[in-house]
């Protein structure tokens, strides 16, 4: 492994610290690396050493290449010039790929505190995303953070369904940023589609970064369980970055939504509400609402009886009350229909653009 460290700006002492793995050779089936861009926390005053090199050697242990961005603070910290620093840090790492062996599209931001602000910043108003954001105890609320920075944003008006999947922790009892700012981000979320995960442990101090005894003093009590987050982060980035595989990353299991009804065209893995309402589609779902409505009772008798019930006091809607926030591939996995059939449909979807 080498380290390089850069200044990006000196004016504003804005470094960027690479720790880059070797590819190939010994690990010959390893070409390139997915990679981690870390942002330490520290109110916008400073960036803590207690979330930079400690927090680095897990992902490297994981096989990334891990780059920690020491972003404007002080009186240098007057937006945008912290998002400014991780532009300019996530465009050099894209355009320096190659040299430095990284997946230009599997590269996450992880940040602590204000440095987990600037990570949500990233990951909802950035020109050049991070294709996956791990937010620690961050401050997210406009309110919260213009305490600390009154010129700095508020990140949860911001997300939109451009957001990138995200891995949110904190503490409940958290007396320096209030759990609200991890809990209202969620939600924001959840509205949007967007791919979440989330750990809000029961009780723990602010800044408990890894959770182990070298960077938290054990005196202030901590949650067992946090130190959790360091590991259920990287399962978690093998499921939405991909996982090493012969001189590639294999296929992410979980997409960035949590239905299709936010991809470019539409698809069986849409909700059904989303398709039966789509204007688009009526060519694609007429006929098969034709059909469910000939077959409703069939069907509800398949999703269990719950369904029987309210279509036997509520007709079609009842159907619908239950089957809307479904899968379309679920519901037609209950009709049986042959496999024809339903790729039939498929490939019908596949072809009308999604237009939200």
């Amino acid at each position: 492994m080498r380290t390089e460290l850069l200044t990006l700006n000196q004016e504003r002492n804005v470094t960027l610290t690479a720790y880059l793995q070797e590819t190939g050779g010994a690990f010959s089936y390893i070409s390139k690396r997915p990679a981690i861009l870390i942002l330490p926390g520290g109110g916008y005053q400073y960036c803590s050493d207690r979330e930079a090199d400690p927090v680095a050697m897990p992902y490297l242990k994981a096989g990334y290449q891990v780059f920690i961005l020491r972003y404007s603070v002080k009186k240098d910290a007057v937006w945008p010039n912290p998002l400014k620093d991780y532009e300019q840090a996530m465009t050099l790492i894209r355009s320096k790929r190659e040299e430095w062996n990284v997946y230009g599209d599997r590269i996450a931001v992880l940040g602590f505190s204000a440095g987990g602000h600037l990570a949500g910043c990233a990951a909802t108003m950035a020109e050049n995303k991070p294709n996956a954001a791990i937010l620690g105890y961050a401050v997210t609320r406009g309110e919260d953070v213009q305490m600390c920075e009154s010129t700095a944003p508020d990140v949860i008006s911001a997300v939109t369904e451009e957001t990138c999947p995200c891995f949110v922790f904190a503490t409940c009892n958290d007396q320096l940023v209030a759990v609200e700012n991890s809990v209202n981000f969620l939600q924001a979320l959840a509205q949007k589609g967007v791919t979440f995960e989330s750990h809000i442990y029961a009780y723990g101090p602010h800044g408990f970064s890894t959770g182990d005894t070298s960077v938290q003093n054990r005196e202030i009590p901590l949650c067992s369980r946090v130190p959790d987050w360091v590991e259920d982060s990287i399962g978690w980035l093998k499921d939405v970055l991909g996982d090493f595989g012969e001189n590639t990353m294999t296929e992410p299991v979980c997409k960035a939504h949590v239905s299709g009804d936010y991809d470019t065209f539409l698809s069986w893995d849409c909700t059904f509400g989303y398709l039966r309402n789509y204007a688009g589609a009526e060519t694609v779902m007429t006929p098969f609402l034709a059909w469910l409505e000939a077959n409703k009772d069939m069907l509800a008798e398949k999703i269990g009886p719950a369904a029987q019930e309210l279509v036997r006091k509520n007709g079609m809607e009842g159907l619908y009350f239950m089957a809307d926030s479904r899968s379309f591939r679920e519901i037609l996995n209950h009709t049986g229909m042959t496999k024809a059939e339903k790729q039939q449909i498929e490939e019908a979807l596949e072809k009308i653009p999604n237009e939200r």
